[in-house]
């Protein structure tokens, strides 16, 4: 496989408190890889690790051959975009707000938007459905519209890695669909390379191509949806009792929970 984004042996973590440990793995560029695990396993500082917010203990973490401790912050946000699961909300309209996308290419002194700049963001927000929404105050948008403002933000800084910190965890149904469809054509079309945290195992499953479980800050295991998402590792993981079928027509694993009803426990 090229290694397009290589992560070897990587530790890091809080002063003496809690750390990720040993974390390695290999991507092809335009792959679509989903961090899995229970709350506190360590899937967000994984996240700060790569994307180099964090200074790491050990390892290193190479994207297309760079290793993201040499480069400049320019650099990195030039290479890597970030969506964190609660973003700032600024008094800034959509369109202002995506266009800080594009602040990693503005040149020193040069303090206003370039008309490529201006057709750059106006691409994303149409092809994230926030042209319409230009406008409006981020502020005063729906969970489901500050995504695709987010999204649309992000991808003005022409990243070749994008990385989402549980982005659908607030979203109903149809958002969530909705926004994953979104990623998923963009990961096809675009060929960029997504890497998300994803608390929902059945979503995980159904849209990633490559799935890494933690578990105390290290993995737990690592490949592709089928080879995760069992109900033995789920079981262990997670410490509940679920069942694991396959989606008749993506093939994927869906998983089931069991409740205590039907092993004999007693309800409240």
């Amino acid at each position: 496989m090229n290694g397009f984004l290589d992560i070897q042996d990587l530790s890091c973590g809080y002063g003496d408190g809690f750390r990720v440990q040993g974390i390695s793995l290999l991507l092809g560029k335009g792959s679509f890889a989903g961090i899995i695990g229970p709350n506190g396993s360590g899937k967000t500082t994984l996240f700060r690790g790569i994307s180099g917010s964090l200074p790491l203990r050990s390892g290193r973490v190479l994207l297309e051959g760079n290793d993201m401790a040499q480069l400049s912050r320019r650099e990195r946000a030039q290479r890597v975009a970030i969506v964190p699961q609660f973003p700032e909300a600024a008094e800034l309209s959509v369109e202002e707000y995506v266009l800080m996308g594009r602040l990693p290419y503005r040149r020193r002194f040069r303090f206003f938007d370039g008309k490529e700049d201006v057709e750059i963001a106006h691409h994303y927000m149409q092809l994230t459905d926030t042209y319409r929404l230009r406008h409006k105050s981020v502020r005063e948008l729906s969970g489901g519209e500050r995504q695709m403002a987010d999204i649309a933000c992000a991808l003005a800084q022409q990243p070749r890695l994008l990385l989402l910190d549980e982005p659908t965890a607030h979203l109903d149904i149809s958002h969530r669909m909705r926004f994953m469809n979104l990623i998923r054509r963009l990961n096809g079309d675009l060929k960029l390379s997504v890497m998300m945290i994803v608390h929902d195992l059945s979503l995980a499953a159904e849209y990633c191509d490559f799935l890494l479980m933690m578990k105390g800050g290290r993995a737990f295991c690592q490949g592709t949806p089928g080879e995760v998402v069992t109900y033995e590792h789920v079981e262990r993981v997670y410490d509940a009792v679920v069942i694991v079928k396959t989606n008749p027509v993506s093939g994927r694993p869906v998983v089931f929970p069991v409740s205590e009803e039907w092993l004999g426990g007693t309800l409240p």
